[in-house]
């Protein structure tokens, strides 16, 4: 791999202007024009660090090349110069990959914040319980990763777990990291409903979605909705207060339906609501973009169709099945505690390939 001089040269005079924007008096009083510098900022200072990784990487094995041409009487020396050659020709791959990813055009949602919206799917009060141990699961994973997580509405079942359950996850890069998690997840294990010990298949979808950082971001046109106030109530129908401060929001255009009764306070409720339908219409109006370039959506692993199965929790065996990337990993009682780092990693990986075969392909043509 060759480095453009002339590009780095320009990543390396664009950081200094993000420095000197950042550093100008009142910079920091337009809070989203702030965030977007920030952002910038640190992706080149990771791209220019990685190019200096990699030439560093490049002088090194130019230096044990030379060394290898003056070992050639002294076996012991060219021995321990090869093995230095094999750890440096290593490094270096790895670190082309790094630095020619991080090249790649960044997805502009990759830094939002997301909401999830877990559904009970077949499978009735096991696919409940299957919910709330996603829930669970992700909850844990924010958890590790620093994130704040807020339930936003949730529907109950009666045995504890959830018909529904929609949740934001605030943080650093984190629709980054979970919008791989859209789908389908087929659970395979014994319900505690089983007196029998016969093993049960369920399912639950999960939805990842771009949050809205401001609401005007999306159009939403006051006529276009109807909203209805109703009381809230608990896990089994339970009534837990007797004022009208749940809220639905219709929105007509699209007919997309969003409720909200976890606070009681309608407002709050409301806020909440116009928050998930505009995370709702974004989400919308990415799926029809990518409905436009179906030949691109069939290489991308993050494609958010939910219709598609993406993974399968086998508890009997203790195993854990990525269907997109035909991944296997025989540690789920850790995956279910929230350590999903490997299999994330793993996706993340394999995106990465996908979109660099397709921006070489493309230079190619």
């Amino acid at each position: 791999m060759e480095l453009d001089p002339l590009y780095f040269k320009q990543v390396a005079t664009r950081l200094e202007e993000l420095e000197q924007a950042m550093a100008a008096p009142g910079a920091a009083s337009h809070p989203q024009t702030f965030k977007e510098l920030v952002r910038e900022h640190q992706h080149l200072r990771e791209l220019n660090a990685a190019a200096e990784e990699y030439r560093r990487l490049e002088r090194l094995l130019a230096d044990n090349a030379a060394l290898l041409a003056e070992a050639a009487g002294d076996p012991e020396l060219a021995e321990i110069a090869q093995a230095e050659k094999e750890e440096l020709t290593a490094a270096l791959s790895r670190q082309e990959r790094k630095l020619m990813a991080l090249m790649l055009p960044p997805d502009p949602d990759d830094s939002r914040n997301t909401i999830m919206e877990i559904r009970a799917g077949t499978g009735g009060e096991e696919a409940a319980l299957f919910a709330g141990d996603l829930f669970r699961m992700y909850s844990k994973f924010a958890d590790s990763q620093g994130w704040k997580t807020s339930v936003m509405d949730a529907a109950h079942s009666d045995l504890g777990g959830f018909k529904e359950i929609i949740f934001s996850v605030e943080g650093t890069d984190v629709y980054k990291t979970l919008r791989y998690e859209s789908g389908g997840h087929r659970v395979q294990r014994v319900p505690e409903t089983e007196a029998q010990g016969r093993v049960h298949t369920s399912a639950a979808t999960v939805a990842v979605l771009p949050a809205v950082e401001e609401i005007n971001e999306v159009e939403i046109k006051p006529e276009d909705l109807r909203i209805d106030l109703f009381c809230a109530s608990g896990p089994g129908g339970q009534k837990v207060n007797k004022t009208e401060s749940a809220i639905r929001i219709t929105h007509l255009p699209t007919g997309l339906v969003v409720a909200c009764q976890d606070e009681r306070s309608q407002n709050r409720n409301r806020d909440k609501a116009m928050r998930v339908l505009a995370a709702r219409l974004l989400d919308l109006k990415r799926q029809q973009e990518h409905d436009k370039r179906t030949s691109e959506r069939k290489t991308q692993i993050g494609s958010g169709d939910r219709s598609e199965r993406i993974r399968t929790y086998n508890f009997p065996q203790n195993r854990l099945t990525d269907h997109r990337i035909n991944l296997t990993l025989y540690s789920l009682d850790q995956i279910m505690e929230g350590k999903l780092e490997e299999l994330i990693g793993a996706l993340q990986a394999r995106d990465v390939e996908l979109r660099l075969a397709e921006q070489i392909n493309g230079a190619k043509g």
